[in-house]
């Protein structure tokens, strides 16, 4: 018989021993990776930089190329295309893969084929790659029809108007063959360099104006070619004959001078005196007077049968102003060159600290430095002085001058109403 010894109630057995297998670990973070992994990198690169520089100039040029966005296609297109420098009012464009009108903006680029449209209150600038200038006036609709350069850098650029009115100026172009065109229904203005002129078409009277005012043109219908000196014009009505005249010549802008400062006790009250060069046969002049370039909207105009007059009743601020002759036919000259000018209130509490340290010519800009009181507003040569440090140090460049003397005019305001002119005297070089 076999026996046991009886289990206590409060007593467990011992149970069996499992074999146990212990693991250890270290964590490491993405950090210690990523650093290890640029040593050991380093390593490599200092190394074959020891044994073979070439391929380590080769493999770090196309490293930079892969991380650096590529925008040399992009912005070789970008300045073969043209763009708006100035904008007023509403203007459109239907870019020509499109059926959609959208607003124009300076970040807009026109290519062959572009509508532009402005409305009654618009007007837009365009300059092209080759440096021609399309002045679009308002009401106006053109076509872009040609913006191109050929293998020896000659340019073709050409604009068609379907109606209104468009003003056009060529530079002096690098290429003898380039060309610049303006055009409405089959005749052609083909204008040659350091040349402006003014084309309009009115296809609901069926009635279209070529005017050169500087310069000279080559206006082409059929086999017909017709050369046009400064200050002659033809006229095209109902598709009959190209008939050609002399026309008025517009008065030559005498004072205020251009990017003048006007310095008065009251803008509003004080007179404004607008002079200007007679015209051979003009009885009388108009002067306008206008809060931007392109004379959307004109805030003063006035008649006179003199050469000079007064004007009163601006705010201060910027405006811009011309002129055009009447002859005893009535037949108006063209608008004359727009002059900018500032009106300025005078400070009748104290006068401003105004003081210019130093000018330096870079190639045709001029660097104008000194400095003023914090807070203060400054106008050089019609333009604000952007930046102007806490201390009122104040640091300003011109836009490109052309090569002889310069008066540089700086007007400054104050927050008290205080204000100080100052006039430097510079020779841009040849």
């Amino acid at each position: 018989m076999t026996t046991q010894t009886p289990i206590e109630p409060n007593r467990q057995a011992h149970p069996p021993k499992v074999p146990r297998v212990e693991v250890y670990w270290h964590t490491v973070t993405y950090k210690t990776v990523a650093i290890y992994v640029a040593l050991l990198l380093g390593l490599i690169f200092a190394g074959m930089y020891l044994l073979v520089p070439d391929w380590y100039s080769k493999a770090l040029s196309r490293v930079t190329k892969a991380v650096t966005p590529d925008d040399t296609e992009s912005n070789g297109a970008d300045k073969r295309q043209a763009k708006f420098v100035n904008l007023d009012g509403r203007v459109q464009v239907k870019k020509v893969n499109s059926v959609q009108w959208v607003n124009a903006d300076f970040r807009t680029t026109l290519d062959k084929g572009d509508l532009i449209q402005t409305a009654s209150d618009g007007a837009a600038r365009i300059t092209f790659p080759d440096g021609t200038a399309y002045t679009v006036k308002a009401d106006t609709l053109v076509t872009v029809e040609e913006n191109s350069t050929d293998a020896s850098k000659s340019t073709n650029v050409a604009v068609r108007i379907n109606t209104g009115a468009v003003d056009l100026a060529t530079p002096n172009w690098s290429s003898p063959n380039s060309k610049a065109a303006v055009s409405v229904e089959d005749t052609t203005a083909q204008l040659r360099p350091n040349s402006r002129a003014a084309v309009k078409a009115d296809p609901q009277n069926k009635e279209n104006e070529f005017l050169v005012s500087s310069g000279s043109a080559e206006v082409q219908r059929g086999a017909e070619r017709i050369e046009l000196a400064p200050w002659q014009k033809i006229t095209i009505q109902n598709g009959g004959p190209i008939q050609r005249a002399d026309v008025l010549a517009p008065p030559e802008l005498a004072e205020p001078v251009n990017l003048t400062p006007l310095i008065v006790d009251n803008p509003k009250t004080s007179p404004i005196r607008f002079e200007w060069k007679p015209v051979n046969n003009a009885v009388s002049y108009m002067v306008r007077v206008s809060a931007t370039a392109m004379f959307t909207k004109t805030v003063k105009e006035a008649r006179v049968a003199g050469t000079f007059a007064e004007v009163t009743g601006l705010d201060a601020g910027d405006y811009f102003w011309n002129v055009f002759a009447t002859d005893a036919q009535k037949r108006n000259s063209e608008v004359s060159e727009t002059f900018k000018f500032t009106l300025v209130a005078q400070g009748k509490t104290q006068e401003m600290l105004l003081q210019v340290d130093g000018t330096q010519i870079h190639g045709r800009v001029v660097e104008v430095f000194g400095r003023t009181e914090p807070g203060a507003a400054l106008i050089v040569n019609g333009q604000a002085v952007p930046g102007i440090a806490g201390d009122g140090g104040f640091r300003y460049f011109t836009e490109p001058l052309d090569p002889g003397p310069h008066t540089i005019v700086i007007v400054g305001q104050n927050r008290r109403g205080g204000t100080a002119k100052q006039q430097i005297s510079i020779v841009v070089p040849k």
